[in-house]
């Protein structure tokens, strides 16, 4: 179960794009608790500083600022790397609707500047983050890999785009590569600031500070949330996964399916949030937003089969560890 288990040779090095954030910092720092060295590039247009300040100081940890939109930077990022893990991007279905030329910049030429860059460098394995948007408009669950739908955001075209780019670096190249369809990630680090916020740390921060959050739509879509340690396990399995199971596509989730309004009175109850007549606080309801799906919830028997993932953190064991860490930290 996890990633305990998993084992490389002395004096591994890992290169961790977007290792200051969310994903990639806690990346970092499972590959250095487990005696490995670990590159860190980022820019830090998203990524926290705090977030490499963390390791900055501990044997095996290297920080390169830079960005994936400059081939050099990316080239020498590479430069003495067993394993890629590709976790630099720009996140949000609502911003990429804004940014759309951005997008295909950093989500989309960033990754081909990787995935060239790991080539030349010769890179035994390159994992990277793909997402559960490129299911589109395709309403049946679970979803499964091989079924997606029409593509609702540029975000979803990043990383549909990013999916069809390594299945070539594999076809025609030899990189062995590896595309992990994240299914709304949660746990420590997640930034619970600013217009984009994932939903679960913004709301604890709010409830936390006495502000009543706001559920964009009915509350009643769902997600297939994920923790994080599932995440890093599946980073670090994809390493050792065989050649036959490279330039495919991977569901990474829980295999669970959570109601937006179940999981908002869920902390209300837990952090003990009342109005102020001493009643369950009720949420704000505001607008749906555009490009998000109403449903999501993953087969993950592709991955177990052809990665050995076995998650062992469900929603509630991850929700409750989640809490615990913003109460220390916000």
């Amino acid at each position: 179960m996890g990633y305990s288990e998993v084992k490389f040779r002395k004096g591994t090095r890992f290169l961790v794009t977007g290792g200051a954030g969310f994903i990639g910092s806690n990346l970092c720092e499972a590959i250095l608790n487990m005696g490995y060295e670990v590159r860190c590039l980022d820019d830090l247009s998203t990524g926290k500083r705090e977030n490499v300040d963390l390791f900055i100081d501990r044997p095996g940890y290297e920080f390169t600022e830079g960005d994936i939109k400059d081939p050099d930077t990316c080239m020498k990022a590479c430069e003495g790397v067993d394993y890629v893990l590709h976790q630099a991007a720009w996140g949000s279905v609502p911003r990429s609707i804004e940014m759309p030329l951005f997008y295909c910049a950093n989500n989309i030429t960033g990754t081909l500047n990787m995935l060239e860059a790991a080539r030349q460098n010769g890179v035994k394995k390159f994992v990277y983050a793909s997402s559960s948007s490129v299911y589109g408009d395709e309403p049946k669950l679970p979803k499964s890999e091989g079924r997606e739908g029409n593509l609702l955001s540029p975000y979803a075209v990043s990383k549909r785009a990013d999916e069809e780019w390594a299945k070539q670096y594999t076809r025609h190249y030899g990189l062995d590569t590896y595309g992990l369809r994240y299914f709304n990630v949660f746990g420590r680090r997640q930034d619970p600031n600013g217009a984009y916020a994932a939903v679960i740390p913004k709301f604890i921060k709010q409830l936390l500070n006495g502000e009543t959050p706001t559920i964009n739509g009915d509350g009643k879509q769902s997600r297939d949330f994920t923790y994080i340690e599932n995440v890093i396990e599946a980073n670090l399995k994809a390493c050792l996964a065989p050649h036959e199971a490279a330039g495919e596509a991977y569901n990474i989730a829980y295999g669970g399916r959570e109601y937006l309004i179940d999981i908002y009175y869920g902390l209300v109850d837990a952090l003990g949030v009342t109005d102020e007549n001493g009643n369950r606080l009720e949420p704000h309801f505001g607008p749906d937003r555009a490009g998000d799906i109403k449903h999501s919830n993953a087969d993950i028997s592709k991955a177990r089969r052809n990665l050995g993932y076995d998650p062992e953190w469900s929603f509630e064991k991850g929700i409750n560890a989640a809490i615990e860490w913003y109460r220390n930290n916000l």
